[in-house]
This record gives structure tokens, sequence and C-alpha cells, in this order.
């Protein structure tokens, strides 16, 4: 009989399980993207309040329901811990599949970001026929630059948003070496 992350599982890397988030999830959610430190990178650089972690999770359960694929649970396989986030979306609806993670701290420098990556292209491709795939990051976060450029992203254009602040753009296409 299979478990419950069995049976929301998604794939596997060398060290981690990746599924479907699950109601269960919230508490783990709203850690990872309430912390201050870690979310330095995430969007507005600012913490989630608790709603938007509900809202985060009904959001994610319509993805799945509608494309196939949304956010998910990074779990260790050894010992079943919930270590960070990551997924395949659409942020505000756009047209392109975008690529997204997230780790608790005590995860940070240990190569699970690299190792999510390249699962996730894999997994993109593989089970949902993705031959491109974009990534953001603010254009100080070197780390994430180094962890995207690792798994086969290019360099893309560098934005220039409405607030001021300014996107870089990294790029996957199908073919880019892994």
């Amino acid at each position: 009989m299979k478990t419950r992350q069995q049976e929301k599982e998604l794939f596997r890397s060398e060290r981690l399980l990746a599924r479907q988030l699950v109601p269960d999830d919230l508490q783990e959610l709203f850690t990872v993207y309430s912390d201050p430190e870690a979310m330095v990178w995430v969007d507005d650089g600012q913490p989630i309040p608790y709603e938007d972690a509900v809202r985060w999770l009904a959001v994610t359960a319509e993805n799945y329901r509608t494309r196939g694929y949304g956010m998910s649970a990074l779990v260790l396989q050894d010992t079943g811990t919930i270590i960070g986030f990551c997924g395949l979306v659409h942020p505000g609806g756009q047209e392109e599949v975008e690529i997204k993670y997230a780790f608790k701290r005590e995860y940070w420098g240990q190569g699970f970001a690299t190792e999510t990556v390249r699962a996730m292209i894999a997994y993109g491709r593989a089970q949902h026929d993705m031959r491109y795939i974009m990534a953001t990051t603010a254009p100080q976060n070197s780390a994430s630059h180094a962890v995207l450029l690792k798994a086969g992203f290019r360099r893309g254009a560098l934005l220039d948003n409405a607030d001021g602040s300014r996107t870089q753009v990294f790029e996957w296409h199908d073919g880019t070496e892994q």
C-alpha cells in the first residue's frame, strides 16, 4: 500500500522526493515563506502573511487540477523531513512556465537547490513536454544565479520593473546540456 507521500509523488532526485502540496503542509510552507532572511530574494522581499500561505495552497490545488503541475513540497528521502518547496508555475497568469524554489535556511549551501532544479527540468520535460522554462531572480542573488547556471539555464534579459527594481531572467531550452 502506498503512503500519502508516495501517492502525491512527482519526482525524486538523489536525496529528495518532491510531492504535491497537501493541506497538512500549511505550517511548513508558512515557516519557509515567513522567514525574513529566506524571503529577501523572493518577490518583493517581504515574508508572506499566514493568509497568503492559505491562499497559496488553494491556488496550487487549482493549478494541479487544471495544468497537472504546480508547487510541491521537497522532502528528504531518508527522514521524511520537509526542507523546502519548489514548483513549475505561471506567476500572475504569465504564459511561460517559471521555476521556483525556496528552502529552510538550515538546508542552504548543501546542493539541494541545484539538485532540485535539475530534477524539476527533467520532470517538466518528461511528464509535461516542457521545452522552455524560465527563472527570475534579483540581479544581486548570485547564489541563485550559480544554481541556475549549473542546472543548464542561460542568462537572459535584465528587466526594469515599474517599482524601479530589476529582474534577471534565466532561460532553459530543451537541448541545453544538463
